[in-house]
């Protein structure tokens, strides 16, 4: 027997999961019930995709729990990650804005939560309701400063670098309200996210450990100090930008 597509194994929410959607806080009662009538959930497995390369735009999705990646791939061929996306994030309000085919490819790293917000209802939000306008243009301001942020650090080919920016995002607690102080994710799944060995995943957030910014646990990190570790970003930053500058 066949198994069914995440999109064949969509159901409707339970009161716990509607909860734990953020923006739904910002909504007025009207507004409330008719997001919440029109919210679809899907439970996918690791390896499940939640939206492929150039598939139209159909939901606007979010993480209720679990890990997903967003990815891409690069000029010559290999998948290039573009960011990890822990529970409370929502992503793709660019494209569902636009209406355009996606232009990346979204998949479970393991057993997660997806919900969806069909894109007409989305846009009726967009129209209707001012709590959620700011929701959305909160997310767009911080996503953006995130690759900006990105883009710059890849330059500098720093894996230790790399580490520290990418846990910075997946602890930011606009984007990503439901992880708080404790990420649940696995070193390899770590690896998988920032594209290095898990051996260098795991010296790189000894030094972060070290630095008392983050602390190993078992199934996961704990931030210990959101500003230490965001501080340990621009520190290695500077570094390498004036060892490069005394060439």
């Amino acid at each position: 027997m066949q198994d069914l597509s995440l999109l064949q194994r969509r159901r409707q929410p339970s009161l716990a999961e509607i909860d734990d959607i953020p923006w739904i806080k910002a909504l007025r009662p009207a507004e409330r019930e008719r997001a919440v009538a029109a919210l679809l959930v899907g439970d996918a497995k690791p390896g499940d995709y939640v939206c492929r390369l150039g598939r139209p735009v159909t939901y606007w999705f979010g993480v209720v729990e679990g890990l997903l990646k967003m990815n891409n791939d690069s000029a010559d061929g290999a998948a290039m990650t573009l960011a990890g996306l822990p529970p409370g994030g929502w992503f793709g309000e660019g494209t569902a804005l636009k209406r355009e085919p996606y232009r990346y490819n979204v998949q479970a790293l393991r057993k997660s939560i997806v919900a969806g917000l069909p894109i007409d209802t989305f846009h009726w939000l967009l129209d209707h309701s001012i709590g959620f306008n700011r929701f959305v243009m909160g997310q767009l301001n911080e996503r953006l400063g995130q690759f900006i942020a990105a883009r710059e650090i890849d330059r500098l080919n720093s894996p230790d670098l790399r580490v520290a920016r990418n846990l910075a995002a997946l602890f930011n607690p606009v984007m990503y309200p439901g992880v708080g102080q404790v990420l649940s994710i696995t070193q390899q799944e770590l690896a998988y996210l920032v594209g290095l060995s898990r051996q260098r995943v795991n010296e790189a957030l000894a030094t972060l450990q070290d630095q008392g910014a983050i602390r190993v646990e078992y199934g996961g990190l704990r931030v210990l100090d959101l500003e230490a570790l965001r501080a340990s970003v621009f520190k290695i930053k500077n570094e390498l930008k004036g060892h490069q500058g005394g060439r």
